[in-house]
């Protein structure tokens, strides 16, 4: 198992990096929480990481915190929760929230998250309650420096926000409402995709 990456980032995306690790590149599939606070390009970073085999691919999953990690691995464990969603999942929230959800038997919040139908969601709040104990408070083990860019048009910020909650799974219309709603002047794509996931779950 793989359990931890150290190395330069190469190329980011909302939910893709590609890390170099002495010569060897790593694809790794990653929440938007984490990809929002990694350092920029050509930096070195750290990330906790879990690898998933399959017959036909060997993927590999990273996460800023153990916490985050841990997490990603008691949902891949619910039945229909597999890796996709459970990115999706802490995409869309983070550890505090999503514990909050659980507490509060908040189904409503989380069917909002894309791929979360109704049963999922009870399925969630039934089998993470007993297992997400003093998860209320965000953790702050971020292992990279997060700086904010300013993005250089207005339109490039929307677009790529756009495409980001599209790929996430949400419907085109439901994306541009989200972004075009939150966003404002001097906001990055990260910043204004952080913020229409909020309203989003927040309805």
């Amino acid at each position: 198992m793989i359990s931890r990456i150290r190395g330069r980032l190469v190329e980011k995306q909302p939910s893709l990096l590609l890390v170099d690790v002495q010569g060897v590149g790593y694809e790794i599939e990653v929440p938007f929480s984490t990809s929002f606070a990694l350092s920029e390009l050509d930096q070195d970073i750290m990330l906790h990481t879990h690898l998933v085999v399959r017959e036909d691919a060997q993927l590999l999953y990273g996460f800023s915190t153990i916490k985050d990690r841990d997490l990603f691995r008691l949902l891949i464990k619910i039945n229909g929760v597999g890796p996709k969603l459970a990115l999706t999942i802490l995409s869309g929230l983070d550890s505090a929230q999503l514990a909050r959800c659980v507490y509060d038997d908040d189904s409503a919040a989380l069917v909002k998250l894309p791929g979360v139908g109704k049963k999922t969601a009870e399925r969630l709040i039934i089998e993470l309650r007993d297992k997400l104990k003093d998860w209320s408070a965000p953790e702050t083990d971020l292992l990279g420096d997060h700086q904010t860019a300013t993005a250089d048009r207005a339109a490039s910020v929307i677009e790529e926000a756009e495409s980001a909650l599209i790929a996430l799974g949400y419907k085109p219309q439901e994306a541009s409402k989200a972004v075009n709603a939150v966003n404002a002047e001097g906001l990055t794509s990260e910043d204004v995709i952080r913020l229409a996931l909020q309203r989003m779950v927040k309805g």
